[in-house]
């Protein structure tokens, strides 16, 4: 058994993806290969490809191909990595989303992830389905599975109200977190939450810390340009200082964003800058990426899955933007007005950032850019 006690939850900006489909409803592997090259953008995206979470419809999906999913981002990833050549520390984390509708499918999928090479696994155990005491669960089943395997990977858990089973009980309770934060396994939680629940988190997980790191990722996107945003003034010190109380427990350390499924660079900017508190270029990323969400509402009402998906057929990554049976679609006229306010904010991105930071297309797409030559950020 090898303990993940010292592992160190990793930083930065977290895609989780989407998953392409054909009419039958069946994974396309070169296209979802392409795509985990995409976000990755060689060496200017994400940090950590997540698969089969939210974004990737994983509670539409059938077992089998959830797990097809996991695979075939894991070994693209593993390539991409070799390719890159870069050390380590610097690697692209594979993350492996594990969330099935019952406690069975949910410990098979954290084995098979195990098994494929996944380097973490994503845990929601309130979305998990006659799961009655999720400390449990993670403390006998999960542990009892990880302790019987050669290799053992760190699980990060994930909050997010609106794929909670019992709508009454839309966040795991902070003395749950602190419970599960004990184990070594345990790395950290994704919150998808409003700023005063992601709070409560931090300060929940402020007295583990002794232990190993324990990382808080920001699920609202858009978020982290409130956290990080500089105060200025007597005014400003005021609200810093209201900011730190309610993250007293530690800043969030990553940000796992579904729009840099389509835009990646852009996103990784964002997030360098938030960290730098460079408030003058945090708003002009800001403003392109507001305007991404704005058009996915253009497009008539919440469509994301849908909108990511048109956006990455647009650029050429994949060419299927079908999405699972139970995911609202985007059909026309809606997918005509997505077209030409995504356009726009592709526009505006050009115009606001410099090329380094606008995310390109592949090598072959309609579009006909190259991905550039990674280097250091």
């Amino acid at each position: 058994m090898r303990s993940v006690e010292d592992t160190r939850p990793k930083r930065g900006l977290s895609v989780p993806v989407v998953t392409i489909l054909d009419d039958e409803g069946q994974l396309i592997e070169e296209d979802q290969r392409s795509l985990v090259r995409h976000v990755v953008q060689n060496g200017y995206g994400a940090d950590v490809v997540f698969a089969a979470g939210t974004t990737g419809e994983w509670d539409r999906l059938r077992p089998d191909v959830q797990r097809q999913v996991i695979r075939v981002c894991t070994e693209e990833l593993a390539k991409v990595n070799v390719e890159l050549g870069v050390e380590a520390t610097r690697r692209v984390e594979s993350w492996a989303g594990v969330t099935a509708h019952s406690p069975e499918d949910t410990l098979e999928n954290l084995d098979f992830a195990i098994a494929s090479g996944a380097d973490a696994a994503v845990l929601a155990p309130l979305s998990i389905r006659g799961l009655s005491d999720p400390v449990r669960f993670v403390t006998r089943e999960v542990a009892d599975l990880l302790d019987a395997r050669p290799r053992r990977i760190p699980v990060f858990l994930y909050d997010n109200a609106d794929i909670a089973a019992d709508p009454k009980v839309p966040h795991i309770r902070t003395r749950q977190v602190k419970a599960l934060s004990r184990l070594d396994f345990v790395r950290g939680i994704k919150v998808s939450a409003s700023h005063k629940v992601l709070g409560n988190y931090t300060r929940a997980a402020a007295g583990f810390r002794e232990r190993g790191e324990f990382g808080i990722y920001v699920g609202n996107a858009m978020l982290i340009f409130d956290i990080f945003k500089p105060r200025t003034g007597w005014i400003g010190s005021i609200a810093e200082h209201w900011q730190r109380y309610r993250l007293r427990g530690g800043l969030p350390i990553g940000v796992v964003a579904g729009p840099a499924n389509a835009m990646p660079r852009e996103w990784a900017r964002g997030w360098q800058l938030c960290r730098a508190g460079d408030g003058e270029r945090m708003e002009r990323v800001r403003q392109v990426l507001e305007a991404f969400r704005v058009g996915t509402r253009t497009a008539g009402g919440k469509r994301s899955v849908a909108c990511l998906k048109r956006a990455l057929l647009r650029q050429g990554v994949v060419r299927s933007d079908l999405v699972a049976q139970g995911t609202p679609a985007l059909a026309r006229p809606d997918a005509e007005r997505f077209d030409e306010a995504f356009e726009e904010v592709r526009e505006l991105a050009r115009e606001n950032l410099v090329s380094t930071w606008v995310t390109r297309s592949p090598i072959g797409s309609p579009e006909g850019a190259e991905l550039g030559t990674p280097q250091d950020r």
